[in-house]
């Protein structure tokens, strides 16, 4: 049998399909009717206006409200990736609760009158990290080759599958649920492989769950289709504001002669990576655009109708920049008509406006900006850095002992910091001589005998540094993972990749002392159990590393309103409040100094805020909660 024989085998022996189906629904069919060029609804024509909504960007106490301020504006379906990282953490162990409760989150889209086009990829892109790839792929084969046709890969996702589309399929339209479409990969004419014998093991495997309760579909920049489309499949196109969308619908036509009009991704915003201007698109075009397409009866998707916020370690990065690298910023507002508090926006009004001319009033009251607050200023102390011994034994996970460096992924570790520690040679006779790491993946902290010495860079395309004889002789590199690229190139490791040399000459064994940064009780256990005084006093004298620093502070009142954390005094680093992981801050490139709180992870009564300082001793530590974000 071929692979992909093998793997449906499994699929069918594996899976549990949907339970019978009431005879009362036969009747309930979304379907395309080509010779008239639209898609159907129980047998009428019908035509959706949807605006992407990614339920992992968003509290799952704030996806009613936004799903319903969406309904308001005129919308009728909500459009969601699926992160296969996010309920797949680490291999078979697999999370659908809070904010992976996928099926709840459909299920309250239906309560809030939307339909539902779901997107499993099963890459996602999205400035998600890895593209929502999990990280463990890179780490049990590290030499997979991913969205190709790849036995390893071709068997990971069939397992993932075999999880997902179960769950899924009592929401197909045809099952009686809100979901009218699901997409097949991801704009894959993108993709340098172009492999289409994988194109097709995701279209078997993909039907063979969808069956014909939902159209399945594909989408593609105007330029992409060859690469990403699937003969079958019905092909969408992705583009933003144009005075004629003719130009892209003519390429379209070559790859679909008659059929729906789909603009999956029409652009009324974008992405905004650190050390950018804050990216802003104009409201005119947007509805001049849009305009022309309804009244081309063109089904649209508005991505982003709410961006959210990239929470934790979640953010991703793209193939740009000096170092061809540059991180995507903690908010994902991406200038959408909900902002990342999912507030209404001028453009949201005004794309409201042109919806229900054409379509009449939803019936839903358009919302009003929610309540914002600020409170006193909070004065944080430091506790200390997770270099000290007291961090080492809190906050590391595992140290072990290599003769080269390896990377985040061989030691399956998906974010925060590793270090890389080594004896400098004592034969040196340079001053300064020259340290140069051949690839760090992505940013280096450089210290020698704890003390900080500089910064390597990626994005910056920096690999070398000048360090004096006289500076010590126990070299240790501090490496952060800013975010895996999530564009076109998900094999992105993290970590030193290749040689540490000294004017050209290697450094061997090393010892490596891994700093995930991702269980809250690490840092609890940090925080609430002091050294004993004499070894907090000798670790106070360590500058090296990240510094952490720790406040409390107090809300005296009964409602609790969302706020943003104001961090201009500080580095780059990483802020928890009360456990919950806000993301990463960097005030010193910019733009993006405040961090989105939500109301809901605020209590009355003492609240606790950590932050986690890479690069710099801040001498007035203290962080301020304002009522309105700043993009600067």
């Amino acid at each position: 049998m071929t692979p992909i024989a093998v793997l449906l085998a499994l699929c069918l022996a594996g899976c549990c399909m949907q339970s019978v189906i009431g005879a009362n629904q036969y009747s309930r069919k979304f379907d395309i009717n080509y010779e008239n060029n639209t898609f159907t609804k129980d047998g009428q024509p019908f035509q959706f206006i949807s605006g992407s909504f990614h339920y992992f960007r968003a509290l799952p106490q704030s996806w009613r409200h936004i799903l319903r301020s969406m309904r308001a504006a005129g919308l009728n379906t909500v459009m969601t990736y699926i992160e296969w990282s996010l309920h797949e953490p680490m291999p078979g162990q697999y999370s659908w609760d809070g904010i992976a409760n996928l099926e709840k989150f459909i299920e309250t889209a239906r309560s809030e009158d939307l339909f539902v086009i779901l997107r499993p990829g099963p890459y996602i892109c999205a400035e998600r990290d890895m593209g929502g790839f999990p990280h463990w792929l890179l780490t049990k084969y590290p030499a997979i080759k991913l969205r190709t046709y790849d036995i390893d890969y071709l068997r990971e996702v069939q397992n993932w599958y075999n999880q997902l589309m179960p769950r899924i399929s009592r929401h197909l339209y045809g099952n009686g649920g809100p979901v009218i479409m699901v997409s097949i990969e991801n704009e894959y004419g993108s993709f340098s492989a172009c492999d289409q014998q994988y194109m097709q093991f995701m279209k078997n495997i993909t039907e063979h769950f969808v069956r014909d309760k939902a159209v399945m579909f594909t989408n593609d920049g105007p330029e992409l289709l060859r690469c990403g489309s699937i003969p079958g499949i019905l092909p969408t196109l992705d583009f933003g504001s144009t005075n004629d969308p003719n130009v892209f619908w003519r390429r379209l036509r070559k790859f679909l002669p008659k059929g729906p009009l789909v603009n999956a991704e029409f652009y009324p915003g974008w992405l905004t990576h650190w050390m950018e201007p804050m990216a802003r698109v104009e409201s005119a075009p947007v509805i001049n655009t849009l305009r022309l397409m309804l009244n081309q009866k063109v089904n649209v998707n508005f991505y982003m109708f709410f961006g959210g916020t990239n929470f934790g370690f979640t953010a991703g990065a793209n193939d740009i920049g000096p170092g061809k690298y540059g991180a995507d910023i903690t908010s994902y507002d991406y200038d959408a008509p909900l902002d990342e508090a999912g507030d209404p926006t001028e453009k949201y009004f005004e794309i409201r406006k042109v919806l229900i001319e054409h379509f009449g009033d939803p019936g839903v009251p358009a919302p009003a900006p929610l309540p914002k607050m600020s409170l006193d200023t909070v004065w944080l102390e430091r506790r200390g850095s997770i270099l000290s011994k007291h961090g080492r034994t809190m906050l590391s996970t595992s140290v072990i002992t290599e003769v080269q460096p390896i990377t985040f992924e061989a030691l399956n570790q998906h974010s925060g910091l590793v270090l890389y520690e080594t004896t400098l040679p004592s034969t040196l006779n340079r001053d300064p001589y020259t340290l140069t790491i051949d690839q760090v993946h992505d940013r280096a902290y450089v210290h020698v005998d704890d003390v900080f010495y500089g910064i390597l860079s990626r994005e910056t395309n920096v690999h070398s540094i000048p360090l004096s004889i006289g500076s010590g002789n126990r070299l240790q590199i501090l490496v952060e993972n800013q975010g895996r690229i999530n564009y076109n190139i998900p094999n992105d490791f993290k970590g030193i990749l290749g040689s540490v040399t000294i004017e050209g000459t290697p450094l061997y064994n090393w010892t490596i002392t891994t700093y995930p940064l991702d269980n809250y009780q690490y840092m609890e256990n940090f925080i609430n159990h002091r050294p004993p005084a004499d070894e907090e006093e000798a670790d106070d004298l360590t500058a090296a590393g990240a510094q952490v620093y720790y406040g409390t502070f107090v809300i005296n009142r009964d409602a609790i309103h969302d706020t943003y954390l104001y961090t201009h005094v500080w580095g780059k680093g990483l802020a928890f409040i009360n456990g919950f992981n806000l993301g990463r801050y960097w005030p010193l490139a910019g733009p993006q100094l405040t961090l989105y709180v939500p109301r809901h992870i605020l209590k009355k009564g003492i609240n606790k805020i950590v932050l986690i300082e890479y690069q710099q001793r801040v001498q007035q530590p203290y962080v301020q909660f304002i009522d309105k974000p700043i993009f600067n």
